[in-house]
């Protein structure tokens, strides 16, 4: 499967980058989904998308108030005008010819850098590297809905590894989160109660504290 580009870079720093797309290619980015963005020598860098933002501008205000707006408005004004849609990511690694890391990039990417949807065997294979280290990124982002994103990017990442012929991904992926959650409770809590709710981790293991609670 090609990757698909999602969009081009706007603005990056060291932990995470903004990246700016078309209304058109707004059924490829995904909430928790994976991207990576190539740049020169063999060296790729990886993300999560935790936030997708739609700004307005003067016409979309005028049009929001109208008491009647024709489809073929709305059609216009998503396809043939420029309206702003913004992209947030978190990056999770990096891949410098052929090697994986789960740390951040050395340097972020430029201006306008494209920016693509990882494909299933992508994200397969950045995510069945290592034991999970890319996990501490978004644990430590505490202005994130931590749970919620997790979950979302588990329930894809798991259902492309079970059709890799990895299905027991997602039970690993859950024991290593519930020890790198051991000591806080609450964000244990959160993030189980989401997975729970993706209906893809029933049997899933539960750490002995969360079962004594």
């Amino acid at each position: 499967m090609n990757a698909i580009e999602i969009g081009r870079l706007l603005r990056a720093g060291t932990a995470g980058c903004v990246v700016g797309c078309k209304v058109t290619q707004m059924e490829t980015p995904e909430f928790g989904g994976m991207v990576r963005i190539p740049l020169e020598d063999g060296y790729d860098i990886y993300g999560l998308i935790y936030d997708i933002h739609i700004d307005d501008d003067g016409l979309v205000r005028q049009l929001a108030t109208a008491s009647a707006i024709n489809e073929q408005v709305i059609q216009d004004n998503r396809v043939n005008r420029n309206v702003p849609v913004e992209v947030s990511v978190l990056f999770t690694g990096y891949e410098l010819r052929g090697e994986i890391m789960h740390l951040l990039p050395p340097r972020p990417p430029l201006t306008l850098d494209r920016i693509f949807a990882c494909t299933p065997a992508e994200l397969c294979r950045f995510t069945a590297h290592g034991r999970f280290g890319y996990f501490r990124h978004v644990l430590r982002a505490g202005d994130l809905p931590v749970g919620e994103l997790l979950a979302a990017h588990l329930r894809l990442a798991a259902v492309a590894h079970a059709q890799s012929g990895r299905p027991d991904w997602r039970h690993d992926a859950t024991r290593e989160l519930i020890v790198l959650l051991r000591d806080d409770y609450g964000a244990l809590m959160s993030v189980l109660s989401a997975l729970g709710d993706t209906g893809l981790f029933q049997g899933a293991p539960q750490s002995t504290t969360a079962r004594s609670q």
